[in-house]
């Protein structure tokens, strides 16, 4: 059973036509189709707008009710605006999840990534002086508690002018606590009184322990335990798993290229020079405390490619 699969469908409640015995059979189609449609929308609002649209029309853009699938719900309340205390909106159709890795230099990938439906960054990578390879628009930006700093480095860059961009934040509590002690909240906080049209979400406590049970349920250890962290790679696609129909991710390994690939010296963030890809990866795998399990998590990975529509280039997946 995939754990992330937690939409359940609803069926419809039972209608009785007792009463139109007497009524034109076109009155009893009009009120069966009328319910069917109003169930259709409870059970996915973005897919009965598109139906409505096509309803009694044919063509490549108006699909049979047969192949509609239940996509992902547009509010996800794990998510909360640090400022308007709401959960985090937000519905894509294709994804485009761009990695840090070096993997990125050289591929010029930009434009393709640009056309996709929302944009998916993580932490503080950048895309000025970048952009032919990574591309220029940034609709999502995931950022780890450790990460805030260094935003707040360049917070006019991406705070101010990229302020359409939509920033969630995870850490755990004791960074993260609204009571005053929390360190990065207080750094967010002042963030958005300063740049007032920030859209700024942080990860909820119930969140991150849901995230956590992922891992032990996907590998059959418990995080906590086994002295490790997950990666800010690992909280992005559990959301953009979420909240898009389709996703591609860009310039991220899997768990083999090590072993196969590992003699390439690719950085490990193609923005800075000096650390190698694969180093970083063996180190923080076999670490005995504080390090992320790379390797672990794209093996998990590759599992949700087959069970979620999700294709990794750059380099390819062979899942």
């Amino acid at each position: 059973m995939d754990p992330l699969s937690t939409v359940k469908r609803s069926a419809p409640c039972g209608f009785s036509f007792q009463d139109l015995k007497r009524g034109p059979v076109l009155a009893v189609t009009s009120v069966s189709v009328f319910f069917f449609l109003i169930v259709l929308r409870l059970i996915n609002e973005v897919n009965f707008l598109r139906l409505l649209t096509c309803f009694g029309q044919t063509g490549s853009g108006c699909a049979p009710v047969s192949e509609f699938q239940l996509q992902a719900p547009t509010h996800h309340g794990g998510y909360i605006n640090i400022k308007t205390r709401e959960p985090l909106h937000i519905y894509c159709d294709l994804c485009a999840i761009v990695s840090s890795s070096g993997q990125m230099t050289g591929q010029k990938m930009g434009h393709e990534i640009d056309q996709s439906s929302c944009i998916w960054r993580m932490n503080n990578s950048p895309t000025k002086g970048y952009s032919e390879d990574v591309g220029e628009k940034t609709t999502v930006r995931v950022v780890s508690h450790t990460s805030v700093p260094l935003l707040l480095k360049n917070p006019d860059y991406f705070f101010k002018e990229t302020n359409n961009t939509i920033y969630v934040i995870w850490g755990p509590f004791r960074n993260m606590r609204e009571d005053g002690k929390g360190i990065v909240y207080n750094m967010l906080k002042r963030t958005v009184e300063k740049y007032s049209n920030a859209k700024i979400y942080i990860t909820t406590e119930k969140r991150m322990d849901y995230c956590d049970f992922i891992f032990k349920e996907e590998t059959g250890r418990d995080r906590v335990q086994s002295g490790s962290y997950l990666s800010t790679g690992w909280f992005t696609l559990i959301l953009a798993i979420e909240a898009c129909n389709k996703i591609h991710v860009y310039g991220m390994i899997n768990d083999t290229y090590c072993r196969m690939e590992g003699s390439r010296k690719v950085p490990y963030h193609y923005y800075e020079p000096g650390r190698f890809e694969c180093e970083e990866y063996l180190l923080h795998e076999n670490a005995p405390y504080g390090g992320h399990r790379f390797i672990t998590e794209k093996r998990v990975f590759a599992k949700w490619s087959k069970q979620h529509n999700i294709t990794f280039t750059h380099p390819n997946w062979t899942v």
